[in-house]
């Protein structure tokens, strides 16, 4: 793969980048060059945002259009990027390391799926409610597009990512630009080519890759209107503070470090809950905002839950992204595989005992692996509890009664996901109710389109997908009549 794009999308057009500079693209596991594309320059970014004004300005573009007049278009995007989805997942693959398997579920079918989800939503909206007054006459209450949207997309997820923004935005009139991770952007060019093959109008989608210092203008640009953002908590606190001082509307998900509450009737047969466990614990190699990485395990069983995650996890095959049977692939790049081994070092220090893992494998002499690692004996004030580590490594902790497995749950500064593993629903959903986390799953786990997704605590503001997620894109009008 050696692919080279030399111009940016913007207003409609392949325009020519305002400086030299470029993003190279490296394969995870390979450490060989995907290829490359321009970075951004504030100047490039004002040429992007100021499209996306014009067209958000200009009622007859796009913010103006009938809600069922967009979806038919938002559709027809969701058909090119089908068409195109054996080379999106080969694209994420290759740049994140993400195992094809996964990338055919989760970054093609997936994306489509949120985009479609919104059209149908808003197909029948008016977005005009009449309501009587308390004092008389009558109330008009509109729900307008917020404006201009910078989307900030992280690497792990890069297309579903870009559809938890890009398709509510566009449902609820407005014109955004995207700016992927640096470590994802060839993607991201295969989703421009999707939109102007869509024939969505000129400026109501823009496409910049660059760095932070692009993101950080971005975020702060005079022209846009709304901020949404996926990735690290350290990132989100900064746009929060710029967002904060010019009153503007974020989106934040960030970090997460979810609890996996194992309960004492749990049927913890790999047989049987295996892919469930999978896409909850060690789904995109580690490297999922949501999982389940503070496994909880009853004292009555912990020895036998032990055994079970690191036969799970050392039955784990791991090996380049690109290859269909493989289940863990690389660390996205060699700096987050030093995080990830940093954590697995501190883990070892604090007297927690590895009983799977905790290298690189010996069978692969290049690419950016780690073992999937579980550690037990763990306190869950230990760094390796208490931190996002974002890699393949799961601490099991003990727990001694139902009571005091919420406690160790809710005793985190994080609150995204989590899942309870029982053969009792009632009593699992008994016990999810009482976890502080934006999002927790009864034997499984995934994010489902139709209802909200978000964290609470440090994991984030507001709340992703759903009729909730349009709403964020929206504000109200109220007209007394």
């Amino acid at each position: 793969m050696n692919i080279i794009y030399e111009k940016f999308f913007i207003n409609g057009e392949w325009t020519t980048p305002l400086s030299e500079k470029v993003i190279v693209s490296i394969n995870p596991s390979t450490e060989q060059t995907n290829g490359q594309v321009p970075e951004a320059v504030e100047a490039d970014i004002d040429a992007a945002v100021a499209a996306a004004r014009n067209a958000f300005d200009n009622p007859r573009i796009w913010s103006g259009w009938e809600p069922a007049e967009r979806a038919v278009v938002m559709r027809q995007l969701a058909d090119e990027i089908d068409a195109r989805s054996e080379e999106f997942q080969q694209r994420v693959s290759a740049q994140n390391g993400m195992p094809v398997s996964v990338a055919a579920q989760l970054e093609t079918g997936y994306p489509s799926a949120v985009l479609r989800y919104y059209a149908d939503l808003v197909s029948q909206e008016t977005f005009t409610d009449i309501r009587a007054g308390l004092f008389g006459g009558e109330i008009e209450v509109r729900r307008q597009p917020i404006g201009v949207v910078a989307a900030i997309v992280p690497w792990n997820f890069p297309q579903a990512l870009t559809m938890f923004k890009l398709a509510p935005a566009l449902a609820a009139g407005c014109t955004i630009i995207i700016k992927p991770s640096p470590e994802t952007v060839l993607d991201a060019y295969l989703l421009a080519e999707a939109v102007e093959a869509a024939g969505i109008p000129a400026g109501v989608v823009n496409i910049v890759p660059g760095g932070r210092d692009a993101g950080a203008y971005l975020v702060s640009h005079p022209h846009v209107n709304k901020v949404a953002f996926t990735g690290s908590t350290a990132a989100g606190q900064k746009i929060g503070e710029v967002c904060g001082r010019l009153l503007r509307p974020a989106t934040l998900e960030l970090g997460g470090k979810s609890a996996a509450i194992v309960l004492d009737d749990a049927d913890i047969d790999l047989s049987k809950i295996g892919e469930g466990l999978f896409t909850s614990t060690l789904l995109n190699n580690g490297q999922t905002c949501f999982l389940g990485t503070r496994i909880l395990a009853p004292q009555s069983r912990y020895a036998e839950i032990v055994e079970a995650f690191t036969a799970f996890a050392g039955s784990l095959k791991v090996g380049v992204a690109s290859s269909l049977d493989t289940q863990i692939g690389p660390m996205a790049t060699a700096k987050q595989r030093e995080r990830v081994e940093s954590y697995i070092a501190q883990g070892k220090n604090s007297g927690a005992l590895i009983t799977v893992g905790g290298s690189r494998p010996q069978d692969l002499d290049a690419g950016f692996f780690v073992e999937p690692t579980v550690f037990a004996n763990v306190d869950n004030h230990a760094t390796i509890a208490q931190e996002e580590i974002f890699g393949p490594v799961l601490s099991v902790i003990p727990y001694s009664t139902d009571e005091q497995a919420i406690q160790i749950a809710n005793d985190s500064n994080f609150g995204l996901g989590g899942t309870v593993w029982t053969t009792d629903p009632e009593r699992g959903a008994a016990i999810a109710r009482r976890v502080q986390t934006g999002t927790i799953g009864i034997n499984r786990y995934i994010p489902d389109p139709a209802a909200p997704f978000g964290g609470v605590k440090r994991s984030g503001l507001g709340r992703e997908l759903g009729p909730e997620g349009l709403a964020s894109y929206q504000e109200t009008q109220t007209i007394y009549l």
